[in-house]
């Protein structure tokens, strides 16, 4: 097959950055609550590692070592959410009151990146960004008088990772998903996970709905009340029961791979 260059639709490339999440790890060593990270301006991705290191015999070359690679990043942003003060060293003694130099808490932290193309542009698709075993260094910060060219003041935190298993790979700190590549369903199955839904009205019968109808609410004002029925699932009304909410979390490795793997 003859290759071709720059044909109509394939001329891609990658911008922006939006939809960061921040995971402070538990004592668990999972990250079961996020918050979103709003005021995110950049994260600058800097791996390092993976150099050989040559070998000599016999008179010549034998073979090169390379060393391990790890994964660093530098995260910029105007402010920080609350979740993310532990991360930075930081202790409230009080509401609003806050002790620095403490023990900093390791945290995972996703982010999405804009695909475009010559069509579409970046209406054609996404990559999720996973960072896993993050740990922020402490890092400058710089107040400057309100002049006659006001800026925001900006702040960066150099981060380094510690790896977590990777099905069928070595240990990593970094998963990317791209969206051009995976179902719908797929897609809005990890986000459900990784940015967390509200009560959904349900349109249809869910198909546990005999078995697990205590998992469903039902919604009176602005309240969501759990499905009662004494053992016995009451009978499914169209526009009358919802999903529940599920909280922010990020999954591992070995759950998004078995999530985008799935079928529709």
């Amino acid at each position: 097959m003859l290759l071709k260059w720059d044909q109509t639709g394939e001329r891609l490339y990658e911008t922006g950055i939006d939809r960061g999440v921040i995971y402070p790890q538990s004592e668990a060593g999972d990250y079961p609550m996020g918050e979103a990270w709003n005021g995110l301006t950049s994260v600058t991705e800097s791996p390092s590692g993976a150099e050989p290191t040559a070998l000599y015999a016999n008179n010549g070359k034998y073979v090169n070592l390379i060393s391990a690679e790890e994964f660093a990043a530098t995260i910029g942003a105007y402010t920080f959410p609350d979740a993310f003060a532990a991360c930075n060293g930081l202790m409230e003694l009080a509401p609003g009151v806050f002790a620095g130099q403490q023990t900093r808490t390791p945290f995972g932290m996703t982010y999405r990146t804009l695909i475009g193309n010559d069509i579409q542009k970046e209406a054609y698709g996404y990559k999720l960004h996973f960072v896993y075993g993050a740990l922020a260094a402490p890092s400058e910060s710089a107040y400057n008088t309100i002049n006659d060219s006001p800026e925001a003041s900006e702040m960066s935190w150099e981060v380094s990772t510690t790896p977590v298993d990777v099905p069928g790979g070595k240990p990593s700190a970094t998963i990317v998903v791209d969206s051009t590549k995976a179902t719908p369903t797929q897609l809005k199955a990890l986000e459900d996970i990784i940015y967390g839904k509200d009560y959904e009205l349900t349109t249809t019968q869910p198909e546990d709905w005999a078995e697990n109808y205590a998992q469903y609410f039902e919604k009176s004002g602005s309240e969501f009340t759990a499905v009662s029925g004494s053992g016995v699932a009451p009978s499914w009304a169209e526009n009358k029961y919802y999903t529940g909410k599920v909280d922010a979390r990020l999954p591992l490795p070995t759950e998004i791979a078995t999530i985008m793997a799935s079928e529709d």
